[in-house]
C-alpha cells in the first residue's frame, strides 16, 4: 500500500538577492511500513526534504502526496490536521517538556484529540510498555538518561499509533549503547504496528539498520537501494 509519492519536486529558498535550490526534481515513493532513510551530508536535502513530508514546509514545484493529501495545496489548518492525527515526529534533541513527567509529555499529543481521560491512560501505559519506561512514568526528562529521554520522545511519536513516524538525526546526541537501544526499539514497532518510519540521517549506527536506502546529494536521489534481509 503506497501512502507517499513525491512526483518532480523542487524546493528553492530565498538567498541573497538570489535563490538556492536545495531539492531538484525528486521522484519517490513509500510503502506502508516501510523502514527508510534518507541519507547524505549536511546540504543534501534531506532534512528539507523530510519537513516537506511531514507539511512543514511545501515544495516550490512538484508535488508531495502524503496519505492521500497534497502538501502544497493544503492550508496551514489542513496541514496542523493532518499532523495532529497521522503524523509522528522524533528529533535529536527529544523536545521534551522539562517540567513535566514521563506520562506527561507521552500525553500531551492525545490533548489534541477526542480521547477519553481513561483512553488518554491506556494508550500513555501502552506507548511506555513499548519503549520499557513503565517503571520511569512520574520522572521528569533531567532525572532521565540521554537514551530514556528518547525513548520517551518516542513513546509521544507512537501513542497515537500514526501511520507515518518521521526522524531527523534521532541518534545525533546518543552514544553507541543507547543509539542501538533507541533503534532497536523503532526497528520492534515498525515491525509490530507497521507504522512507517523515514529517517533523515549520516550516522552509521542508523544506516546500518534500514531496509531501504536513499542517497542524497545535492538536492538530487543519488542512489535509492532495498536491503536484502538475511
Amino acid at each position: 500500500m503506497q501512502i507517499i509519492q513525491i512526483n518532480n519536486l523542487t524546493k528553492r529558498f530565498p538567498m541573497g538577492k538570489g535563490e538556492f535550490t536545495a531539492l531538484k526534481g525528486i521522484n519517490l515513493t513509500f510503502g506502508k511500513g516501510e523502514f527508510a532513510g534518507l541519507i547524505g551530508p549536511s546540504g543534501s536535502g534531506k532534512t528539507t526534504l523530510l519537513n516537506i513530508i511531514g507539511s512543514l514546509d511545501v515544495p516550490s514545484d512538484g508535488e508531495a502526496m502524503v496519505l492521500g493529501n497534497s502538501i502544497g495545496k493544503l492550508n496551514s489548518k489542513q496541514a496542523a490536521q493532518l499532523r495532529k492525527e497521522n503524523l509522528g515526529f522524533i528529533f535529536q534533541s527529544y523536545n521534551l517538556l522539562q517540567v513535566h513527567t514521563v506520562y506527561e509529555n507521552v500525553e500531551f499529543p492525545l490533548l489534541l484529540l477526542n480521547h477519553s481521560a481513561a483512553e488518554r491512560k491506556k494508550m500513555v501505559l501502552d506507548a511506555l510498555e513499548w519503549v520499557g519506561l513503565t517503571d520511569k512514568i512520574k520522572s521528569k526528562p533531567p532525572q532521565l538518561s540521554g537514551g530514556e529521554c528518547q525513548r520517551v520522545a518516542i513513546a509521544r511519536a507512537m501513542v497515537k499509533r500514526p501511520s507515518l513516524v518521521l526522524a531527523d538525526e534521532p541518534t545525533a546526541n546518543l552514544d553507541a549503547a543507547n543509539s542501538h537501544n533507541v533503534l532497536q526499539t523503532m526497528e520492534k514497532l515498525n515491525r509490530e504496528l507497521e507504522t512507517t518510519f523515514i529517517f533523515a540521517t549520516h550516522d552509521e549506527k542508523v544506516i546500518n539498520y534500514l531496509r531501504r536506502k536513499i542517497f542524497l546529494l545535492d538536492g538530487r536521489v543519488d542512489n535509492d537501494e532495498i536491503v536484502k534481509s538475511n
